[in-house]
């Protein structure tokens, strides 16, 4: 039955003039709620912390859920062994999308995961909310207070005010070094434009019927300028038994002004409605009644970064070298995409593992600030090689220790051996 009509008083208000900011206190603040940044909030509240997580996002997840990248790389070594080398977060959330069907692995030269975004968003939704971590969403970053080489505070601007976040300790997950940037601390940008993607997620495809992949970019290359694409391959990532994949096959610049980066998503768009125009007209019998049902936020791969007292070096990667002060690891191919029409794909033996070392994650001139993910100090190959997810976690996972570790010392200054015995799991005892 419907309740009566009771009367409800409405009220007229102004903002008030003394521009009141809503203060929030923390011992960690993670900037960034991707992968690296999700990783960094749990485990830094599981050590006990009280942790903010902010994104300018409305939404959790970052990169991995909401621009569709459906695939989950650097997780694994190469065949024949396929080690895992990075855990943590992904031993729960692979145990639990596994259980529910929500996961496809994929095995050739290396091993890649395949996953359902909206599954994996509503996890990680939970396990922040079931955790204690304070998300703070739609915020982007205003302005930040520092006195010589600590952060004490950053303040964001939402459609509902601005929010002050004071915190003993940082994490620069936002994957555009934004927090270091904000800080006035030196950063690093390519000299030419590497490539970002406009994902789409399309449905009503014949998995039966699908081109090789050979084929696929042998036909892009021929047809690219007829069709108007600009990437000249691409790859379809097909979720088993759905009638779904993902499309990687744009390339789309990644600008850190805002105006242009606006124009950049809609141009984005138009690559994938190209796309799509192309595989029904060539692949018919495999994509002739697909259609878009997703378009995923603007896939960025490198834009800004750190600067380091340590750049990681393509030679490092290509050697593997072993760092005293290694937090991460992955066998991931060097995958530069600095060219429009396709991308440097430089793989690696069965046995090679390349490493992360702590000194490459903390900004040069910061006591209390630790980058994790894309943002990390690398030269343009190296870092390439490093910024897939299972990396990226890795080095969150670090992060959150390393913190935890100085408390209110400088990051730099934490014992290596206490470290590397906590951060072994995803670095191994090579």
């Amino acid at each position: 039955m419907p309740h009566p009509l009771t009367p409800l008083r409405v009220d007229t208000v102004v903002k008030p003039g003394s521009g009141a900011v809503e203060r929030v206190d923390a011992d960690i603040c993670v900037v960034g709620a991707g992968i690296a940044g999700i990783q960094a909030a749990l485990e830094a509240r599981r050590l006990g912390r009280r942790v903010v997580l902010v994104d300018a996002l409305p939404v959790l997840g970052g990169q991995c859920v909401n621009s569709l990248i459906g695939l989950f790389c650097g997780v694994y070594g190469n065949g024949p062994e396929y080690r895992q080398l990075t855990h943590g977060i992904f031993d729960a959330m692979f145990a639990d999308l596994g259980a529910s069907g929500d996961i496809h692995v994929n095995v050739s030269r290396t091993k890649t995961v395949s996953y359902d975004e909206v599954v994996l968003g509503r996890w990680i939704e939970q396990r922040v909310h079931e955790s204690g971590v304070q998300p703070v969403l739609g915020a982007s970053l205003f302005q930040v207070r520092r006195e010589a080489g600590r952060i004490l505070s950053a303040t964001f601007a939402t459609r509902h005010g601005l929010v002050e976040v004071t915190a003993a300790g940082f994490v620069d997950a936002s994957g555009d070094a934004a927090l270091t940037w904000e800080a006035g601390l030196a950063c690093r940008v390519p000299e030419r434009t590497v490539w970002g993607s406009q994902q789409i997620r399309i449905e009503g495809i014949d998995e039966t019927a699908m081109p090789d992949a050979a084929d696929l970019v042998e036909r892009v290359d021929a047809k690219a300028d007829e069709y108007g694409l600009v990437r000249r391959d691409g790859l379809a990532f097909v979720y088993p038994g759905r009638h779904t994949a993902v499309m990687n096959m744009t390339h789309v610049e990644a600008p850190l002004s805002a105006v242009a980066a606006s124009r950049a998503q809609l141009e984005g768009r138009d690559q994938a409605d190209r796309v799509v125009r192309f595989l029904r007209r060539e692949f018919p019998a495999a994509f002739g009644d697909a259609r878009v049902r997703a378009y995923g936020f603007p896939g960025r791969r490198q834009t800004r970064w750190i600067a380091s007292e340590h750049m990681l070096t393509v030679d490092e990667v290509r050697s593997g070298r072993r760092f005293e002060d290694a937090v991460a690891r992955t066998a991931w191919p060097i995958e530069l995409h600095d060219r429009p029409e396709g991308y440097v794909w430089e793989t690696f033996g069965p046995e090679h593992v390349h490493y992360v070392p702590l000194r490459s994650m903390i900004p040069r001139g910061s006591d209390n600030v630790v980058a994790a993910g894309r943002c990390v100090d690398g030269d343009a190959a190296a870092l390439s090689s490093v910024r897939v997810m299972g990396a990226c976690a890795a080095m969150g996972f670090a992060a959150a220790h390393v913190l935890d570790m100085a408390g209110d010392s400088r990051a730099a200054d934490v014992d290596p051996a206490e470290l590397a015995d906590r951060v072994r799991e995803n670095v191994g005892d090579e």
